[in-house]
């Protein structure tokens, strides 16, 4: 009985995150040079002449106005990075390089020192280096061929952290635990688990998304007290039967707990019949000390030539159902309508999202 429960566990720290435990996003403009003449062009991007002249300025050099600087070596670039919890002056972070511009590949560069702002505007790291760009392009003769993408690359530990972001996730001992998604289920077994692995009243549940932990109230107990929060197994409730419909690439995904509920299909030419059973089945002697069972029998026919529909009295599994429709050749418009109509009809016990 133990094993099945087992094998539904998971981590409290695969199933939920410690609130004021977050990451911060930082964004910057700079420019990369050393191109191999694929930069911008002056006349598309004039924003790349102006930031070069005002680099070249803080630097003691002066251009004269109305210089008209043709520079196919260098690109005007956007530069990203996560500022991650508990960072501190020093650490570094990786930086993603992205060209703004007309740039024909970013390949080779160098990125210039590049402060990185907040969303307050403070600067918290300052990022510089080589990128890495995984594509490769070749053109001659009027002829370009090209693999991935040319105007983005990384920089991998490219910018160093010049101040850090307090990080509060305690306050007197409160911890608050926030599920990944919301489910009531879910959030009490966790309560449980934690009540009954630190004691009775340690954990409660305020909603169906985030559960109160009452730790120690000393800061250097906490963290070893969240190691052990983080590490205890929890049973996971089941999942709400969803299915998620792609139309424009025409993907169906769906969890096991989706069913199909007495249907029967008429689409074009394609006729789809789910039946189902009962079957009792008795002992072979009468006092051989066996149980009396029922077993449900499912059947699925599908028929691809013009005929009349059946009644159906039946609950079958919706994978049973897409497996023989995939089988028989159906398109995947004929089924995401197949899915809609079932929807629409009652027939489908699911939540129908359409992205």
């Amino acid at each position: 009985m133990m094993a099945p429960l087992a094998l539904q566990a998971e981590r409290v720290k695969d199933l939920a995150s410690i609130q004021g435990v977050r990451a911060n996003q930082l964004i910057g403009y700079g420019l990369v040079v050393g191109l191999d003449g694929s930069g911008d062009q002056v006349r598309q991007t004039p924003f790349t002449q102006q930031s070069l002249t005002n680099m070249l300025s803080q630097l003691g050099i002066t251009v004269p106005q109305g210089t008209n600087m043709q520079v196919k070596n260098v690109a005007a670039v956007m530069v990203t990075a996560r500022l991650p919890a508990f960072a501190r002056p020093g650490q570094t972070v990786d930086v993603v390089v992205s060209s703004m511009g007309n740039a024909k590949s970013l390949r080779g560069g160098t990125l210039l020192m590049t402060p990185l702002k907040g969303a307050n505007g403070q600067v918290y790291a300052m990022a510089q280096g080589n990128l890495l760009v995984g594509g490769a392009g070749a053109q001659a003769g009027g002829s370009s061929v090209q693999v991935n993408q040319l105007n983005g690359g990384i920089i991998s530990n490219g910018a160093i952290i010049e101040r850090s972001v307090p990080t509060i996730y305690a306050q007197d001992g409160i911890i608050n635990l926030e599920l990944n998604t919301t489910d009531f289920g879910t959030a009490q077994n966790m309560v449980a688990a934690l009540n009954q692995q630190f004691g009775s009243g340690i954990a409660t549940a305020l909603d169906g998304r985030v559960i109160q932990v009452r730790g120690p109230a000393a800061p250097d107990a906490q963290a070893a007290f969240l190691s052990q929060v983080e590490n205890l197994q929890v049973r996971v409730a089941p999942a709400r039967a969803k299915v998620v419909i792609n139309a424009r690439t025409g993907s169906v995904v769906m969890n096991r707990t989706v069913t199909i509920d007495e249907a029967a299909i008429a689409y074009g030419n394609l006729s789809v019949v789910i039946s189902q059973e009962s079957q009792v089945n008795q002992p072979d002697t009468p006092f051989g000390g066996g149980q009396t069972v029922v077993t449900e029998n499912t059947q699925i026919e599908m028929r691809s030539d013009a005929g009349s529909l059946q009644r159906v009295t039946t609950s079958a599994n919706l994978a049973d159902v897409v497996n023989a429709l995939n089988a028989l050749g159906a398109t995947p418009q004929d089924l995401l309508s197949i899915l809609q109509n079932l929807k629409s009809a009652g027939a489908l016990r699911a939540d129908l999202e359409i992205i």
